[in-house]
């Protein structure tokens, strides 16, 4: 599975972006896809994330009440709603599918097998 990643780029605080993922395919063998991000000079971390069947969504604390995690199962594609930005959500954002792992597994990035590339967010203040 491929995982394509597009929609980062540059906004002012308090401004909106959306980023999708697009996956090649769809395989069963994928139970959740999730997002994480890296700011410079720090270690990747877990935003958000979800059940390909059922929609369960997961999201780190200091996003909760801005970003939105949502799939469209039809385009094989999961998107993250991102509003009210902040200058330290300035990261590269990451989509990333692991095959079913457990409840804890799913805040671990390295509990995932499929990755994107990538896309750039830059929140201005």
């Amino acid at each position: 599975v491929q995982l394509q990643a597009s929609g980062g780029g540059l906004v002012r605080a308090g401004g909106s972006l959306r980023l999708s993922c697009a996956a090649s395919r769809r395989t069963f063998s994928i139970y959740i896809m999730g997002w994480f991000r890296q700011a410079p000079g720090k270690e990747r971390e877990f935003v958000a994330a979800i059940r390909w069947s059922g929609g369960t969504t997961y999201y780190t604390d200091s996003i909760l009440g801005r970003f939105t995690i949502s799939r469209d199962n039809a385009k094989n594609t999961v998107y993250l709603q991102m509003n009210g930005l902040k200058p330290e959500d300035t990261a590269v954002y990451y989509c990333a599918a692991a095959p079913r792992i457990s409840y804890l597994d799913i805040f671990n990035g390295a509990r995932y097998d499929y990755w994107g590339q990538g896309t750039l967010v830059t929140v201005s203040s």
